[in-house]
């Protein structure tokens, strides 16, 4: 079923039972599977593929060569009718790939809004990516992966299954993430991987105070470079540092960790750019 001003081109396949909004537009080569729902003004550009129970939202823009909704990388995966679900304003570059989940949780990958993956990035099974995330050409998640908004993803960059990146992090390119990564960090490097220290320039330009940075490197420099364990350095956090939404979502995460989080020893010199 498509909307009224829905465009298909005369090469592509949609499958009856496949639900097009208004504005959408589906480009030459495409082939939209029979339980795929696309929310209106997007556009599949050519040579799409998407299949599986896939709903997408609205103004998202596939590029050629993305293919969505194919069966998980699972080896316990029997055909189970799991999920796609992905918001809206998205940008999907040429061969980027989602895989739908395994029925391991709550049968669902989910992507928010207004992301951007660049060419040949992939979203595994179960991941859950948040809003205006980045990822680089060839970033790529293993299953269950949980991104939170305005993180970046490093070109040429992978993260182990189950690790989680939090808030406005940022991976260096050519990282191997096998750890939990914290919210504001930067960390960069392949086994180990290392904290390069505070996010600042993402920080800065997602209009932190610099009040509000300076509390944040007081909350690194304990947690990472005061010669503390885990433990005490969260103690002393919640002892020293005022209470503010930045320092209980770091503690919490921290708390929260089930594989340990990037961290790297070192001196400190209070300047994480």
């Amino acid at each position: 079923m498509s909307g009224e001003d829905a465009v298909v081109h005369p090469t592509a396949v949609v499958e009856p039972g496949a639900r097009l909004a208004g504005g959408v537009r589906v480009g030459p080569g495409c082939v939209i599977g029979a339980r795929v729902a696309v929310g209106p003004n997007t556009i599949f550009e050519a040579n799409v593929f998407v299949g599986g129970w896939t709903t997408i939202g609205a103004d998202n823009r596939f590029s050629p060569g993305v293919v969505l909704g194919t069966e998980p990388q699972d080896v316990g995966y029997k055909g189970e009718p799991t999920r796609i679900v992905i918001g809206d304003r998205n940008i999907f570059r040429e061969y980027v790939t989602v895989h739908r989940a395994t029925a391991k949780e709550e049968g669902l990958t989910r992507i928010g809004d207004d992301n951007y993956f660049m060419a040949f990035s992939h979203v595994a099974h179960d991941c859950r990516i948040g809003d205006k995330t980045i990822f680089l050409h060839g970033g790529t998640l293993g299953g269950h992966v949980r991104v939170a908004d305005g993180a970046v993803v490093g070109a040429m960059s992978a993260v182990h299954q189950f690790c989680r990146l939090g808030r406005l992090a940022f991976m260096g390119g050519g990282s191997m993430i096998v750890q939990d990564v914290i919210p504001f960090a930067r960390v960069a490097g392949q086994r180990p991987t290392r904290l390069l220290g505070l996010n600042v320039v993402g920080l800065r330009r997602n209009g932190y105070s610099r009040e509000r940075i300076a509390a944040l490197k007081e909350m690194f420099r304990l947690l990472f470079f005061a010669d503390l364990n885990t433990a005490q350095a969260l103690a002393r956090i919640e002892a020293e540092i005022p209470p503010s939404e930045d320092r209980e979502e770091l503690v919490s995460f921290v708390r929260t960790s089930k594989r340990g989080i990037v961290k790297k020893a070192g001196s400190w010199d209070g300047d994480s750019e």
